[in-house]
């Protein structure tokens, strides 16, 4: 996901001055860019593509733990079957049977 190596670290000054520049070299390098005030992290810029590559990755992880939620729910007996809930929303929502 993000390049070789681990981080750059510059102040927030440097950024401003040559903006493109530095979003050049990051989309390049794909290492995660830390932006300091008075020596301390304030926030990180990684590139587009990283960018969406984590976010990925974060919906697989949601998907993988809602997936290990719902076979819990199954191992503690914690379900319905489907035709009872289909039939209580069925008649909560006034809808015909199909024929």
């Amino acid at each position: 996901m993000f390049g070789q190596g681990r981080r750059t670290e510059r102040p927030t000054i440097i950024l401003q001055r040559n903006t493109k520049d530095h979003l050049k070299r990051l989309e390049k390098s794909r290492r995660p860019l830390v932006l300091t005030l008075n020596g301390k992290a304030k926030a990180v810029v990684i590139d587009a593509q990283s960018y969406d590559e984590l976010m990925e990755k974060v919906e697989q992880a949601k998907t993988v733990e809602a997936v290990g939620e719902g076979l819990e729910d199954v191992k503690r007996g914690r379900t319905k079957p489907a035709a009872e809930v289909l039939e209580r929303m069925r008649r909560k929502h006034k809808l015909p049977r199909e024929a």
